[in-house]
């Protein structure tokens, strides 16, 4: 069933019928589903009351595991935008590379991300809305910008001032940008009308309650965190935050916060499990349990069932264009062992309305068994790239034969026999998962290029892991350098996880017969021990 409602209003629902149960917990605070409503209208209005009339219909979250982003989020949604995440752990200047492509005309910053803002605010084109609800005081930043409107937690406008102004089910719920193959990051259209579908699935799948504690392991800069805000406030469930110093002991996070409803990427468990934290009965509270944003390797499965022996375990797929996830499988003892691939638990089966195909490379549909690029498209499918005909037209296209438009997803995958599931085979280009981040290798070599200044620039995913890849090692054709000298450049532009691991100089990359960079024989050299 297809839903034509704002993402927001099973949130404003959900503080109808439970005000004072709590709606999220953060930063060792917890806010009542009346305290967030508050604090999130008195920011939609705020917004509405200094809107522009021209720009884009969207508002950047500058902020980090802390009340001001959850309520950011809301806030935007309320007052008739769509939100631009923005992460301070990122290197500021991608940033300010994401702030500015977005055109973003408001944005919501908390006290921790403030120490950047003059960052963001250097390169601005246009009049800015800075919104600080946590923030008791904002003379300096005015003193220094006075071409901005600055508005502090004193100032902001009441929470009746907020007038719903609906939105058609196409428009922006939120703007995400992904690694991108140019060095430039890309961000993804993803309407209203998509996340409702999802999250439309997932409750009744779940059967959410107003007595569900829901993990929120992700940043918001990650699609999946979507999935702990709108599933729970769509049914008065409670959204867990960890801290950062629970990221590193989740064991204690699962017992400290009572979580019913648990949700990461598969590298947690392969974390907890290599920890020994995967001990039989360790989590009875734990009644759902999923994972998303890499494969599952079939160990992790197991060992973490038996850890939390209430709780059903499923395995999500779906990249962020297909709205956080579009394909899950249940894991079943009795016949999931024989279903799973190369030790990796299956994605399973399309989410309600999804359709799929498996392509080969002239985007015709292959034979029950073989295996293929799998494309989908129905409700979830989402608008495009921002500002982007060209990739939009790449990737989303009619395969020969079918009239509707499809996503070409770049995975490969096996198109099942009868009601078999789908089973995931990897990438078909050079496209890696790490630590569940998705990461662009073209990315890391147009910034390595850029700090070089050499050509012959090739990465690779490296060493393989149950879960993707263990980092980024590059490949450099010229003379020796200072390696430190480049990595420090090159962290200053990306997130960590994407900094390469080592650099590898040599007077020849290797190629292949058709004069082309041989990667293959790159990864060879890689384990002999280069």
């Amino acid at each position: 069933m297809e839903s034509h409602r704002a993402l927001w209003a099973g949130f404003l629902r959900s503080a109808e019928r439970f005000p004072e149960r709590p709606a999220l917990v953060v930063a060792d605070q917890a806010l009542a589903y009346k305290d967030l409503r508050e604090a999130a209208c008195r920011i939609a209005a705020t917004i509405q009351a200094h809107a522009e009339s021209s720009g884009p219909r969207l508002t950047a979250v500058f902020a980090y595991r802390s009340p001001a982003a959850f309520a950011g989020v809301m806030g935007a949604l309320l007052a008739g935008n769509g939100y631009v995440p923005l992460n301070r752990t990122f290197p500021v200047e991608r940033t300010q590379l994401m702030f500015e492509r977005s055109g973003s005309r408001s944005i919501v910053v908390d006290p921790g991300s403030l120490p950047q803002l003059d960052t963001l605010l250097s390169r601005a084109k246009a009049p800015l809305l800075v919104i600080a609800p946590d923030v008791p005081d904002t003379a300096a930043y005015r003193e220094r910008w006075p071409q901005h409107r600055f508005v502090a937690s004193g100032q902001l406008e009441p929470a009746s001032g907020w007038r719903e102004r609906p939105r058609p089910p196409e428009a922006i719920a939120y703007l995400l940008f992904t690694s991108g193959s140019t060095g430039i990051p890309k961000g993804v259209m993803v309407s209203h009308r998509n996340v409702t579908a999802f999250v439309d699935s997932m409750v009744e799948r779940y059967l959410v309650t107003e007595q569900d504690r829901v993990s929120q392991m992700f940043d918001m800069t990650f699609d999946l965190s979507a999935f702990d805000m709108f599933v729970a406030w769509e049914r008065g469930a409670c959204v867990c935050c960890s801290s950062l110093k629970s990221l590193i002991k989740p064991d204690r996070f699962i017992r400290a916060a009572e979580l019913t409803i648990w949700f990461s990427v598969p590298s947690v468990a392969v974390f907890m499990k290599q920890l020994g934290l995967l001990k039989p009965g360790s989590y009875p509270s734990l009644r759902v349990s999923l994972f998303c944003g890499e494969p599952l390797p079939v160990t992790s499965a197991t060992a973490w069932l038996e850890a939390a022996p209430h709780s059903i375990l499923e395995n999500l797929y779906g990249p962020t264009e297909l709205t956080i996830a579009c394909t899950l499988y249940r894991w079943d003892g009795a016949r999931s062992g024989e279903e799973s691939e190369l030790g990796i638990v299956p994605i399973g089966y399309p989410y309600p309305g999804m359709k799929v195909l498996v392509v080969d490379e002239s985007l015709k549909e292959v034979r029950p068994g073989e295996e293929g690029e799998l494309l989908m498209n129905g409700p979830q499918m989402s608008l495009g790239y921002w500002q982007d005909a060209e990739k939009t037209a790449a990737a989303f296209v009619i395969p020969p034969g079918e009239r509707e438009v499809y996503y070409r997803t770049g995975d490969r995958v096996r198109r099942p026999v009868g009601d078999a599931p789908l089973t995931h085979l990897g990438r078909i280009d050079f496209q890696v998962k790490i630590l569940g981040h998705r990461v662009e290798l073209g990315e890391v070599e147009a910034i390595v290029r850029e700090a070089t200044g050499l050509d012959g620039i090739v990465a690779v995913g490296w060493p393989v892991t149950p879960s993707g890849y263990g980092g980024v090692e590059v490949f450099l054709e010229g003379a020796s350098s200072n390696p430190e000298a480049i990595r420090t450049t090159v962290a200053s532009r990306l997130p960590e996880y994407m900094v390469p691991r080592r650099l590898h100089f040599l007077d020849r990359l290797p190629r292949n017969a058709n004069g082309k960079f041989d990667r293959r024989a790159m990864l060879k050299l890689l384990e002999n021990g280069l």
